[in-house]
């Protein structure tokens, strides 16, 4: 086990196995900016599954614990079941998840859970059709989304749960119906507060309905009482139902900030890494891959980039006077 210069240990690796993504949503890739002649990165510089599969074993070394396959969009990435089923091969390896818009997974469920997937999170930031169609910037609505959680549930990808980013004057009056929807299931939602991940969401405080907020209105219609954490690095803080129907989480990365917890690095689809969802920079493991370096010596500079990390972006946000700019973008390395 490696720490950081805050102790915080190394537990959690995201690999974004993608830039690309079938959504268009507001708060990460506004239609505006990434059209249909939008360049994102050419195939050969994606790292191929052997890649990856290398990058995870020397990371489980160090400690990790955990894998979530983020994009992007995962599931738009070809075969992502065979990586998948190389990972569950990984000795030390306890945990693998994936985070997806949902969009294809009522096809994929059963072939990933097959292949050795453990559990599965699906944004969804509303029921409401209208405003969803105009958050995913797809004109998608919902239902297809429902389907395949569904399909997640009969694959046994358990537990599931619910994202849902909370954007005050968007998605907020639909709360509620979320809440009960996703109640009634027995699936967890993670109510997650507007945060300005990359530079180009046109992020203000106005926007952000506190996590405070949040637990208040679904308290006031289904009361609520809290829940402790399982285990460190637990970015949700977690309340149960007082009738013991089904939990929530709510990740309030700004008005309560969990940095001093954080165990997470994540990898790019490209073969950086980086050590904080806010970072401007990461460390390159591509060249070095591919120009021949050993197993040890990735590892040292993997362990070096640990080592020195000292992030703690969303606790020192709240000095700034303006966000900090040229942040990398949410899509490049999942939420």
């Amino acid at each position: 086990m490696i720490t950081d210069k805050l102790d915080r240990p190394l537990r959690d690796l995201r690999i974004s196995v993608t830039d690309r993504c079938n959504f268009r949503c507001t708060y990460c890739m506004p239609a505006e900016i990434y059209g249909d002649s939008y360049k994102f990165l050419p195939r050969p510089e994606l790292l191929t599954f052997e890649e990856i599969l290398r990058i995870t074993k020397i990371f489980v070394g160090l400690g990790a614990e955990k894998v979530r396959l983020t994009g992007g969009e995962p599931l738009v990435r070809r075969q992502i079941e065979n990586l998948v089923m190389e990972l569950t091969q990984v000795p030390g390896l306890l945990d693998i998840a994936m985070t997806t818009n949902g969009y294809m997974l009522s096809e994929k469920a059963l072939l990933l859970k097959n292949s050795g997937l453990h559990r599965v999170t699906v944004s969804l930031d509303t029921l409401d059709e209208e405003v969803f169609m105009k958050m995913n910037g797809r004109g998608i609505g919902p239902k297809r989304i429902l389907e395949g959680i569904d399909a997640a549930e009969r694959a046994g990808l358990a537990p599931i749960k619910i994202n849902s980013v909370v954007q005050k004057g968007t998605n907020d009056e639909g709360i509620i119906q979320l809440a009960r929807y996703f109640k009634d299931k027995g699936h967890t939602v993670r109510f997650i507060e507007y945060m300005d991940v990359g530079n180009l969401n046109g992020w203000q405080l106005e926007q952000v309905l506190s996590g405070k907020e949040i637990a208040e209105i679904i308290d006031a219609k289904m009361p609520l009482e809290p829940v402790s954490g399982d285990y460190r690095g637990e970015v949700a803080s977690r309340y149960r139902y007082r009738d013991g129907s089904a939990e929530i989480g709510i990740i309030t990365s700004v008005t309560k900030p969990f940095c001093g917890d954080c165990t997470r690095i994540r990898l790019s689809p490209e073969g950086k890494i980086y050590t904080c969802l806010f970072a401007t920079g990461g460390t390159d493991l591509r060249v070095p891959l591919r120009s021949g370096f050993s197993d040890k010596e990735i590892r040292t500079m993997i362990e070096r980039t640990w080592l020195t990390r000292d992030d703690r972006y969303s606790e020192q946000r709240a000095s700034m006077t303006a966000p900090m700019q040229n942040k990398v973008e949410m899509y490049h390395i999942g939420g």
